[in-house]
């Protein structure tokens, strides 16, 4: 079928892609626009993943304060050029990620950054837990394997849930990001800060405040 210039505007819009890739992707598609933006997206990892070996040096030292001051996050996300450093749409990514590791407490980056010992550690609580559940041991270490998998999902910024859009992980919007702004990016490192926290103190539910606020 034809692809009109109305059908282009909208995915591009949808996708901040170029309009010629927008056009190719409508075409491919028959002028459905959610398999578009699927094709699309599939590029765009593609691209992103050219781009991973790039040097990102520059970028910004992002920070998100929750109402009333009781968790404080300070980000660092790299990028290759200090314009685009500098820019509306990576100045957002910044806040953004700021804003996920408020609300979900990651402990680390991503999952290489994870210490063997600690993994270690785990693997075997999960397996003690697994067989006073009274799993057949025959199948414990699968069960086990499955569980550092949430693990990983829970606790390394990259494999978890972004909170504007749960369909799609950090990792997957920031190859999102690298695709449309043309640049190497990366999260560098960060620090999250919760009021008492290590303290005895009433306990309050801080995490679904400030993903309420995101969804706002």
């Amino acid at each position: 079928m034809a692809v009109t210039a109305a059908q282009v505007k909208e995915l591009r819009e949808k996708t901040g892609a170029g309009m010629l890739d927008c056009k190719k992707a409508l075409e491919e598609a028959n002028g459905d626009i959610t398999k578009a933006s699927e094709i699309l997206r599939e590029k765009g990892l593609a691209a992103a993943a050219n781009k991973a070996g790039r040097i990102a040096t520059e970028g910004a030292v992002g920070s998100y304060i929750h109402a009333g001051g009781r968790i404080g996050v300070l980000v660092e996300v790299n990028c290759e050029t200090d314009f685009v450093a500098k820019t509306d749409a990576f100045q957002a990514l910044v806040k953004d990620i700021a804003m996920q590791i408020s609300a979900t407490s990651p402990r680390y980056v991503r999952r290489e950054e994870v210490p063997s010992e600690d993994i270690e550690k785990e693997r075997e609580i999960l397996r003690a837990q697994a067989l006073n559940e009274g799993k057949p041991e025959k199948i414990v270490d699968k069960m086990v394997e499955g569980r550092i998998g949430k693990f990983y999902e829970e606790f390394c910024l990259m494999e978890q849930s972004f909170i504007k859009d749960p369909d799609k992980t950090v990792a997957q919007l920031l190859n999102e990001k690298i695709s449309t702004i043309g640049e190497n990016i990366t999260i560098r490192r960060f620090a999250r800060y919760e009021l008492g926290e290590g303290l005895e103190k009433k306990q309050d539910n801080f995490v679904e405040e400030v993903m309420a606020q995101a969804k706002m």
